[in-house]
């Protein structure tokens, strides 16, 4: 067995992590993870997007979406901005209280999935199977669509 000599953890701004291994006789190894939890834009924009819904800000919402935002089954995509002022209850309202669940949801990741992340909240008979979801583009985050598994 090889003696490691030297282990060594970076972690960057844009959120990856670097581990290196070097031995006497080893040479060096790398290895990257996305780690999401260490994205502080992503925390960010969660909070600003959470917050718009609490205080349903309309416009707030939808400055921070990305077009067209995909619905459940049965129901119309919301292709513009104005479509989703105007269709705001169906999105936030329709099957849960988009307000109350975000108040204490935390964002979930799958690191099969490193630019996105879904926050998922409880429907009328308590099963959690609303869920939002999230992804990084080239402006930043955004809401991408609304699901029912239900469905």
């Amino acid at each position: 067995m090889k003696k490691v000599t030297n282990l060594c953890v970076l972690l960057s701004l844009t959120g990856y992590v670097l581990l290196s291994v070097v031995g006497a006789r080893t040479p060096s190894v790398s290895v990257s993870w996305n780690i999401l939890q260490t994205d502080s834009s992503m925390s960010s924009f969660w909070e600003k997007f959470k917050a718009a819904v609490i205080k349903s800000d309309k416009a707030a919402v939808a400055g921070l979406s990305q077009f067209p935002i995909s619905m459940p089954y049965g129901m119309r995509t919301v292709r513009t901005r104005a479509q989703l002022i105007r269709r705001y209850r169906d999105v936030f309202y329709h099957e849960t209280s988009a307000a109350k669940c975000f108040a204490t949801a935390q964002p979930q990741t799958d690191p099969a999935r490193p630019g996105e992340f879904t926050v998922g909240c409880k429907n009328a008979a308590g099963d959690e199977v609303i869920i939002y979801s999230f992804k990084r583009t080239g402006k930043g985050w955004a809401f991408i669509g609304l699901d029912n598994i239900n469905e």
